[in-house]
């Protein structure tokens, strides 16, 4: 039997709420600092939730010419960024024969809404003669990806794995899998979202997923607090370089932490709810576990995906005690979506830049707003303040609807 290639994560690039570079992120987030806030982009006084957590200082004509700006919608445009400070972070250039061997990987849960939605406005007041010919491509949920090769020169595998939530952790799943098997070098992988919409904020609302603290934005997202009523709506991008230890060595970059193990399972029980058993979350953990060759005694901390939804945090948590048993109280968990909120198809990518940070500084993110226990909920959710823990390994949990589940398992750098 081959021996697995290794995969090295030597780059990232981000656009969160609370900051588009990797050093603002980070202080943020050690600072506890929200990105929830009042909706700005429309008018939201129709709507039940009126808050949500908009990058308010992402001008993508500071980014790329006019021309590009216009035919694409939101979502690729803060990818087509992310991706590209992920290759200067990396140091890399895809051009000549490494462009063969690179590919991306970049979902969205929801794809082109903007352009969608302002399109179809159009239609029903000047007809369909006034459509927008860039509608067809821009609205599609592959072009992130697609715009990313085209820039870059990326020539190697090219997808977008949609799992809603889910999504940037199974692309940078199966990105990690491409290198593994043999098939490329280098990998861009990751999530962008931007669902902040009238008809993305009326759908989510519709379904009771969102939380109508309206008053109080910066403690409305609440991961794991028994008084959590629904998840702040977010946008942003992650997106990270995955490449073959070898080829890394080669090029003499830092290499800032080996993605390790990747396990994805699917509950087959219900759209939009868990099974009360967190049966399909943990299954996805141990698959993870197994990939990576460790026992539960060697996970330092979670990442967890915390969404602030009743249901999710709740069997989050059971996920856990049931795949961890005695060590689960043992094991820092947190959940970033407190201070970012849920970014939805990227947030999986964020998540993991997050983590990665934790295993270079030494320092795990809080929970903020976190009050009062849900009955039961008796695990360590690092409330409200960050800790500083030296952490060799971290999971990071990612679940969407649809019943898909992703659990990926990042190791520290040890120059091994």
């Amino acid at each position: 039997m081959a021996v697995r290639r290794r995969v090295v994560i030597t780059g990232y690039g981000l656009l969160t709420p609370i900051g588009l570079t990797g050093e603002i992120f980070w202080r943020n987030l050690m600072e506890g600092k929200s990105g929830a806030g009042p909706i700005t982009r429309f008018n939201p006084s129709r709507y039940l939730t009126t808050i949500a957590a908009q990058i308010n200082d992402f001008c993508p004509e500071d980014y790329m010419d006019k021309k590009d700006v216009k035919r694409m919608d939101r979502f690729s445009q803060m990818g087509l960024v992310a991706a590209k400070q992920a290759i200067e972070h990396a140091d890399l250039n895809l051009t000549g024969f490494l462009g063969e061997r690179a590919g991306v990987m970049v979902g969205t849960g929801s794809g082109g809404l903007q352009m969608v939605q302002k399109e179809y406005e159009r239609v029903l007041n000047s007809g369909p003669g006034k459509l927008s010919p860039y509608l067809a491509p821009a609205m599609l949920s592959n072009m992130a990806s697609g715009e990313i090769a085209i820039a870059t020169g990326a020539k190697g595998p090219s997808a977008a794995v949609v799992t809603a939530c889910a999504t940037a952790s199974s692309c940078i799943g199966e990105a990690m899998r491409t290198i593994q098997y043999g098939t490329a070098e280098v990998m861009l992988a990751g999530g962008t979202e931007a669902p902040i919409t009238p008809l993305g904020l009326a759908a989510f609302s519709k379904i009771r997923a969102l939380s109508r603290r309206n008053e109080d934005p910066a403690r409305a997202s609440r991961p794991f607090d028994r008084n959590r009523d629904g998840f702040v709506a977010g946008e942003g991008a992650g997106v990270l370089v995955l490449e073959e230890l070898e080829h890394a060595r080669k090029r003499n970059v830092p290499i800032l932490a080996e993605l390790i193990g990747y396990g994805a399972t699917t509950d087959a029980y219900h759209i939009t709810s868990p099974p009360p058993d967190g049966s399909g979350a943990a299954k996805a953990m141990q698959l993870a576990l197994s990939d990576a060759g460790l026992t539960v005694g060697e996970i330092d901390y979670i990442n967890a995906h915390g969404t602030g939804t009743p249901l999710n945090d709740w069997t989050e948590t059971l996920a856990v005690k049931r795949v961890f048993g005695e060590m689960a109280t043992k094991i820092p968990m947190s959940s970033i979506k407190s201070m970012t909120g849920h970014l939805l198809g990227a947030a999986g990518a964020i998540e993991l830049v997050s983590a990665i940070m934790t295993l270079q500084h030494g320092w795990i993110p809080p929970t903020i707003n976190w009050e009062a226990p849900d009955n039961g909920a008796d695990l360590d959710y690092v409330p409200n303040v960050p800790r500083q823990k030296n952490c060799r390994i971290v999971m990071s949990n990612s679940f969407g609807f649809g019943g898909h589940n992703v659990s990926l398992v990042v190791k520290k750098w040890e120059g091994e």
